[in-house]
């Protein structure tokens, strides 16, 4: 039998019910239906008086899905989409995003065209596309206290946000640099249009085989966003006391202590995205994020004499 997955949001209703219907729907078919919500792919924070809550990469994958799952489907808004992509990119698993939530800017559907998206997901009339993410893990010495995927972005910051921080970092092997911050993003293309952007930083399309490192409020004229290729891992060495904050792709992390490292690097395992059309980047960032909209009238064009 052909397997199916289904991933949703369990705190919105909507996104309950059509699971359901869903499940009935493929179970007509004799397909095997494997259904986990959302909140298995959350990475939990860390407790200050246990600052180390380490999950294997592999630890989140829900029951039932591996590689011989033909797709999953994901019902929720961006976070679904960051904690589903957590819970299938070790197994390859594509999935088709079903925005039931608010920006979507990762989804590739809407409820109302939910019909007509099985159609085609049935028929095979789609494509996939590969986004890179990232590995992160926090090391004592040489021991992983603490790891995670990253579809968008890693952010290091102590409590409160706005207080001033330290940080040794090298890219690759290039000389360590320092920076005095509120704190700072490690991103990819896909990261680029979310925290980052905010942030100041550039939008990076999804091909670019690129990592950015942007810092947060930088208390310097010459801390700018930096482009890197992603072939070059990132050592983050905390320089600030008694801890940082981590969190990864927004909802989760762990305190990261000077006695400690942050590694990253582009990670083995990718998002697959089922796309329905072509993938069109600038489509999508001139309908969610208004780029590219014209905010003046275009002059007429005048025939010369």
């Amino acid at each position: 039998m052909p397997k199916v997955g289904i991933i949703y949001n369990d705190v919105k209703p909507i996104a309950m019910r059509i699971a359901m219907e869903l499940q009935e729907k493929f179970r007509a078919l004799a397909w095997d239906v494997y259904l986990s919500n959302g909140i298995g792919g959350i990475l939990g924070y860390s407790l200050p008086e246990s600052p180390v809550c380490h999950t294997p990469i592999r630890g989140l994958i829900p029951p039932g899905f591996d590689v011989d799952m033909r797709f999953a489907i994901v019902l929720g808004g961006d976070g679904t989409v960051l904690a589903a992509s957590r819970q299938v990119a070790p197994c390859g698993i594509p999935i088709l995003t079903v925005n039931t939530g608010h920006m979507g800017f990762l989804t590739e559907a809407y409820v109302n065209q939910l019909p007509h998206a099985i159609e085609k997901l049935l028929a095979g009339e789609y494509e996939i596309e590969e986004r890179a993410m990232l590995t992160v893990q926090v090391f004592r010495e040489e021991t992983v206290m603490w790891e995670a995927l990253c579809l968008n972005e890693m952010v290091l910051h102590r409590e409160p946000l706005t207080s001033m921080c330290h940080f040794e970092i090298a890219v690759g092997n290039h000389a360590p640099v320092d920076i005095a911050a509120d704190g700072v993003i490690i991103c990819t293309p896909t990261g680029s249009t979310a925290y980052s952007l905010s942030a100041g930083g550039p939008v990076l399309t999804p091909g670019v085989s690129a990592l950015q490192l942007i810092p947060i409020c930088p208390h310097s004229l010459a801390s700018r966003a930096l482009v890197f290729p992603d072939n070059e891992p990132v050592n983050v060495y905390p320089v600030n006391t008694p801890r940082l904050l981590m969190t990864v792709d927004g909802n989760g992390g762990c305190y990261v202590l000077p006695t400690v490292r942050v590694y990253l690097e582009r990670s083995q395992y990718v998002t697959r995205f089922i796309r329905l059309q072509s993938p069109e980047f600038f489509r999508i960032l001139r309908e969610k994020l208004g780029w590219g909209l014209p905010h003046i009238a275009k002059p007429t064009s005048v025939e010369l004499p």
